[in-house]
């Protein structure tokens, strides 16, 4: 049996998790719900539970302007653009930095865990930039970055 290349079934997950987060910031538009609103919320008999006080700068940024929604979406893009990679992005360093990776997919995740719609993905995220700190852990090389060593641009 071989050994498990780390960096390519991170890319996948990755990819996995960046479509459903985009998906899931779509139905985040429609559907506003801050996630976390059962934290010290207060529970009425008709409506359900209130949330509390505190989160009201989750409930503007969720509910009333989807920014969180459309920042998720945006990472969700770029990420997809990342690790197929866009034709553009293929020469450049950032295509080829684990590190960028790890980095964004913890963003990505911060983002979808605050809405209701995102936290599959969240999860999903966690563990890609899981899989890519063990491939960097154990040092492992893309095999674009190995092949454009040197070529100054021309990749």
């Amino acid at each position: 049996m071989g050994n498990l290349v780390w960096h390519e079934y991170s890319r996948y997950v990755s990819i996995t998790a960046s479509v459903y987060a985009v998906w899931a910031a779509f139905w985040g538009f429609f559907y506003r719900k801050f996630f976390w609103d059962f934290v010290g919320g207060t529970l009425r008999d008709p409506g359900g539970i209130q949330p509390s006080p505190n989160a009201e700068v989750f409930i503007t940024l969720i509910v009333r302007v989807p920014v969180i929604q459309m920042i998720s979406m945006a990472l969700g893009f770029f990420i997809i653009a990342l690790e197929f990679p866009v034709p553009q992005l293929k020469p450049f360093a950032i295509h080829r930095s684990i590190v960028l990776r790890i980095v964004i997919l913890l963003f990505q995740t911060f983002f979808n865990i605050l809405y209701y719609q995102g936290t599959n993905a969240a999860i999903w995220s966690l563990i890609a930039a899981m899989c890519y700190t063990r491939a960097q852990v154990l040092k492992e090389k893309m095999v674009e970055a190995k092949e454009n060593r040197g070529k100054g641009g021309h990749a």
